[in-house]
């Protein structure tokens, strides 16, 4: 109790994550969860511990089992710490008679049971702090030895995370992150169906891509191979429906099938062993391990495991893997880290990753199929019994290339995430038909998006060579329909910043994903690319929209900041807990705070998008209607074109047709006379009234009547009177 009153910011970071929205499974009781061994060789084996504290009752009630080798006399100890500091300790003796338990006086030979409970006398009460009943997520710790009492020597130890049954991981938060990405993606409708499809609508900010891919940013955040404080693992899990991490037991159940008849090990790695399992989160060292047991499952093993006498045995069935500890221990505990932790605690096992998120993402293709497919059904029934509106005409024409974009469009968002989960089951996955499939539809969605660059860059290469510039990728309706979905929140001159977007998601899977099982490697190189990222925003500022550059800054310096917050968890710098855990809490508030203002700015930019009007279709009508003005003059007309200010024409705009560059009127009206050049170039010597232009009077008849046509006479002849026709003089 000292020690977290000689530090009041964490408490200040309690109360603040107290104020958060969290899970409650219970009142004020503090309970294990899962346990490990710490002592190799014990002579006391432990089978199950479940300890439970009730603050109204002050009580302690306890259930453990397991099996010596003899019958032996011990003491037991048992400490709990909080945040890594010690806040009780009680040493006592079973035979004792203010703690006697009569099934540890003395541990007998064989399996044995002990269940009962002890009051707890006010004075040791009072020293368990009141806000370890509230905070969501207490990353406490209780420790149990037993030493025998006539030698002192250990017998047994084993450690056990405590909880008080909040948690940061609440339905309502996934829930809430659904609704946000729903908005983002009505508001992108609402402003595409404002726009009337036309060409240079770009997308208000920020957009369901950007609000799905922060939600991913948060998702990967919970991947890395660091001890993570328990507030901040459990906040991450409830954006993992952004990455495609659901799951169902049904499919499991069937992935499990096709992993066992296609070269997979089901003994260690399927969704039945993780029925029965508690999983222990380990730092890398083994020194200590933080535990926390899926909450459904834990009643399971605590029914399984009740009559103990002769039948613990059937806890499980698997072998004992390589963590180091005994087999008995590994029927219970499973031992987890990285990716693998991540989607474990989401009763995904990590062998069925990528079929998983393969078979999610066919479902929703699938349901886009149907979708789509039905509101081209209601539409044609309704042509068929009244007028049609014009807006949905084109709809109704290109239904395959809109379901075409719209698929384009979901690879691109899970092209990051996808790399991921191909990497990790190139690495980590064990059946062949997995990994093929893998294999091919990443190769699929690398080459589909290989192919729309190069076609995109093809058409910008050729308008570049005909107009100066990308023009025709934004003011040509057919280009814009089918490409804008990669550029089109992008100014002209930064059409192609969505090819470092891509090359920035496919870094970062790599990294999280080839980097498993190593923290320091996987934060560094996601410093190196989201601090790469960053400057490359502020630099460029790449969107059409200020707000667009404004979000997606904001954005990324939070992903920078949120990366050197995990780089304090590594276990490589020897960061004290207390202070894993305030960074644990700020990196929770601060991404709810943005979070929370994406939510504000996406209602902001619905009034917003139904009363702006989009640059880049203001440009296209200035220069259309300037068009239609330049189609109607004659040559007498006043409003020639030699005659309009240079500043009235766009100079951000081509159109099909070439315009005259405007001569402004101060190049012809002189104010002195300005004699011609001695190098000027001679003169035409003549010209014939059939040469004139203007054909007026081609057919008219010379002066007195001769019928043929008088010529210009050369410049060298002297000057003489004309020749009016009356003869000469004698």
């Amino acid at each position: 109790m000292r020690a977290l009153r000689a530090r009041p910011t964490v408490l200040t970071s309690l109360f603040l994550l107290g104020a958060l929205p969290v899970g409650v499974l219970g009142g004020d009781i503090l309970k294990t969860n899962g346990f490990s061994t710490c002592l190799d060789n014990a002579t006391i084996s432990v089978e199950r511990m479940n300890v439970e504290y009730n603050k109204d009752t002050k009580q302690v009630t306890f259930d453990v089992a397991g099996s010596s080798s003899e019958i032996q006399n011990v003491t037991a100890s048992m400490k709990v710490l909080a945040y890594g500091k010690q806040v009780y300790q009680k040493d006592f003796n079973p035979c004792d008679k203010d703690t006697f338990v009569a099934q540890l006086c003395p541990v007998p030979a064989g399996h044995f049971a002990a269940a009962g409970s002890q009051d707890i006398p006010s004075s040791y009460a009072s020293m368990i702090p009141s806000i370890a009943f509230s905070v969501p997520d207490l990353d406490g710790e209780a420790k149990l030895e037993l030493k025998s009492l006539d030698s002192g020597q250990d017998l047994a130890c084993i450690q056990s995370t405590v909880n008080n049954g909040k948690t940061m991981e609440v339905q309502a938060v996934s829930y809430v992150a659904v609704g946000i990405a729903g908005a983002a993606l009505a508001l992108s409708a609402l402003s595409a169906l404002g726009a009337g499809a036309h060409a240079g609508s770009a997308s208000p900010s920020p957009s369901f891509s950007e609000v799905v891919g922060w939600f991913q940013g948060l998702a990967m955040n919970g991947m890395l191979s660091v001890p993570y404080p328990s507030v901040y693992r459990s906040f991450t899990k409830n954006f993992a429906f952004s990455s495609g991490l659901v799951s169902w037991g049904s499919m499991q159940t069937t992935i499990d099938s096709f992993r066992q008849h296609t070269g997979g090990n089901l003994t260690n790695d399927s969704y039945q062993y993780l029925q029965n399992a508690t999983l222990v989160y380990s730092n890398g060292a083994n020194s200590s391990v933080a535990k926390r047991g899926l909450e459904d499952l834990i009643l399971l093993a605590r029914d399984i495991t009740t009559n103990v006498n002769g039948t613990s045995s059937t806890i499980g069935a698997s072998d004992s893997s390589s963590n180091g500890t005994s087999a008995t221990d590994n029927k219970i505990m499973h031992y987890v880290h990285g990716i693998q932790s991540y989607v474990e605690e989401l009763s995904i096992p990590q062998a069925n990753t990528f079929m998983t998120v393969l078979l999610v993402f066919a479902v929703v293709i699938a349901a886009i199929t149907v979708g789509i497919l039905l509101f081209k059904v209601i539409l044609e029934t309704w042509a068929l019994f009244a007028s049609f509106p014009k807006r949905l005409t084109s709809f109704r024409k290109q239904y395959w290339w809109l379901l075409a974009k719209t698929i384009t469009n979901l690879i691109l968002m899970l092209y990051g995430v996808w790399t991921l989960y191909c990497v990790y089951q190139f690495t980590n996955g064990d059946s062949w038909a997995a990994k093929v499939l893998a294999a091919v539809t990443f190769a699929l969605f690398t080459a589909t998006l290989a192919a729309f660059t190069f076609k995109i860059w093809q058409l910008a290469h050729r308008s570049k060579r005909t107009d100066g510039d990308a023009s025709i990728l934004f003011e040509d309706k057919e280009t814009w329909r089918k490409y804008s979905l990669f550029y089109d929140v992008y100014k002209k001159s930064y059409w192609w910043a969505f090819v470092p977007a891509i090359v920035y998601m496919f870094a970062k899977g790599c990294v999280i994903a080839g980097g498993n099982g190593h923290g320091l490697v996987q934060t560094a190189g996601q410093l190196i690319i989201e601090s790469l990222m960053l400057i490359l925003l502020l630099w460029w500022r790449p969107y059409t929209r200020k707000s667009g550059n404004w979000v997606n800054s904001v954005i990324q310096v939070v992903r920078v900041l949120s990366v050197v917050c995990i780089l304090l968890f590594v276990e490589e710098l020897g960061v004290s807990q207390s202070t894993k855990t305030i960074t644990g809490v700020v990196l929770v508030v601060m991404q709810s705070v943005l979070t929370g203002v994406l939510a504000i700015l996406i209602a902001v930019n619905a009034i917003v998008t139904c009363v702006r009007e989009n640059p880049h279709r203001k440009q296209r009508k200035e220069a259309e209607k300037l068009n239609r003005d330049f189609d109607t003059l004659t040559p007498l007309d006043a409003r020639n074109s030699l005659l309009m200010d240079a500043s009235s024409f766009p100079t951000e705009f081509k159109t099909p047709h070439a315009l005259a560059s405007p001569i402004p009127l101060s190049s012809i009206v002189k104010t002195e006379y300005q004699p011609v050049r001695s190098h000027s170039p001679a003169a035409r010597p003549f010209y014939t009234r059939e040469e004139s232009q203007d054909h007026l009077i081609s057919s008219a008849a010379s002066i007195g009547g001769w019928t043929d046509r008088s010529h210009s006479p050369p410049r060298d002849r002297q000057p003489r009177l004309p020749d009016v026709g009356f003869g000469r003089a004698l």
